[in-house]
């Protein structure tokens, strides 16, 4: 892994205050970075999944079209705040 100086001095010099070796703090940053990365991963599958079962969902006819939740919800505030209208909040 080829560093600049500047930074891989800076780096060394953060581990020396803190009195930790910098061969422990690139293993900590980089199990971090891998979990981070996995996790995403993971997520952006169980994501593509959920995406994919909705749509095959819709194709097959079971499901509300987006309009209709957007109508029914938009009916339910206006009910809502009435409500709250007339309970003078």
């Amino acid at each position: 892994m080829k560093l600049d100086h500047k930074p891989r001095d800076t780096f060394m010099a953060e581990t020396t205050a803190a009195d930790r070796p910098a061969a422990q703090v690139l293993r900590e940053l980089m199990r971090d970075y891998i979990s981070h990365r996995r996790k995403a991963r993971e997520y952006d599958e169980f994501l593509r999944r959920k995406i994919e079962t909705a749509r095959a969902s819709m194709r097959a006819g079971i499901g509300t079209p987006q309009e209709e939740i957007e109508a029914e919800t938009a009916l339910r505030r206006a009910e809502l705040l009435s409500g709250a209208g007339e309970a003078g909040l």
